[in-house]
């Protein structure tokens, strides 16, 4: 029997831009120039290598947003527990609409997410860097 999804992504993504702050590209761009600004890439590492990243920004996939936001948990992360304003952006602005939503729900604040994403952000002449993983060995 087929499954039967009763909310979709776009009734979620609605959902959580109705409860947390957006941004726009360019709006972004102004705050991340203050220091009480952190910007948080949830991105996957593939995505940032292939396509670049803004500088600065603190990459946290969006697997384990979670884990490292909460202090109780042993994957936890400083940068959540400092006094700062947590900007999430994923590529387009979908993922990141969830995060911010979830980080909100957490008790992280205040957040916001960057709507249109990355993309936005580049287009919006935004700065980006080449990244390149660290070699093993």
């Amino acid at each position: 029997m087929p499954q039967n999804i009763t909310r979709g992504i776009k009734q979620l993504c609605d959902e959580a831009n109705a409860e947390i702050e957006t941004l726009s590209a360019k709006d972004a761009i102004e705050i991340s120039k203050n220091g009480d600004v952190v910007i948080v890439d949830i991105r996957d590492p593939r995505e940032i290598e292939r396509d670049g990243r803004i500088p600065g920004a603190f990459a946290c996939t969006r697997g384990m947003l979670e884990f490292w936001i909460d202090p109780q948990s042993p994957y936890a992360k400083p940068i959540f527990q400092e006094d700062k304003k947590f900007v999430f952006h994923c590529a387009g602005g979908l993922r990141s609409a969830l995060a911010a939503k979830t980080a909100q729900d957490m008790g992280l604040k205040p957040v916001a997410h960057i709507a249109g994403g990355y993309a936005a952000w580049r287009d919006a002449g935004g700065p980006t860097e080449a990244w390149e993983p660290k070699k093993k060995g």
